[in-house]
């Protein structure tokens, strides 16, 4: 197989694993792309900010996927409370939960890892020697305050 042949297959099934997680999971689904696009952003800065300052070790970089395991974790544990909570009213109906949507949860979990991980994004390409705007730094750290306190709300 040729290089671009496997270009090709990788972008396709990449393509195609887009399209079928949001055929499925509609607007979530575009949600959780974006937060798996800022987890690689993340990553990515973070390895080429320490190699940059020449502090990457495998044994940082190995931490960092646990990392973001856990936090795949936590995006699961959400995606389940949105299924179970729909099951339960879908049984029990409105006499025991109301429930606008089939997803409440999980945009909400995914939305504060989305801008804790862009947070860090910011924080790895000023390490980089970026210039970074104050306004940027604010507005990513007020939305995920604001993803938190939305949450805090959803919990009470």
């Amino acid at each position: 197989m040729e290089v671009n042949d496997r270009a090709v297959r990788i972008k396709a099934a990449f393509s195609a694993a887009i399209a079928f997680g949001t055929a499925l999971f509609g607007w979530v689904g575009w949600v959780i792309v974006i937060w798996i696009c800022a987890m690689v952003l993340d990553y990515l800065t973070g390895s080429f900010a320490a190699i940059y300052m020449g502090k990457w070790t495998s044994r940082k970089a190995s931490q960092g996927l646990w990392h973001k395991l856990g936090s795949i974790a936590a995006v699961l544990v959400a995606a389940l409370c949105d299924i179970a909570l729909g099951v339960i009213a879908g049984k029990l109906g409105d006499g025991f939960i109301s429930i606008d949507c089939g997803c409440i949860i999980t945009p909400v979990v995914a939305a504060w890892y989305i801008f804790t991980e862009l947070g860090s994004v910011i924080e790895n390409a000023a390490k980089l020697g970026a210039p970074m705007p104050d306004f940027l730094k604010k507005l990513v750290s007020g939305l995920r305050d604001a993803a938190d306190d939305a949450g805090d709300r959803k919990g009470k």
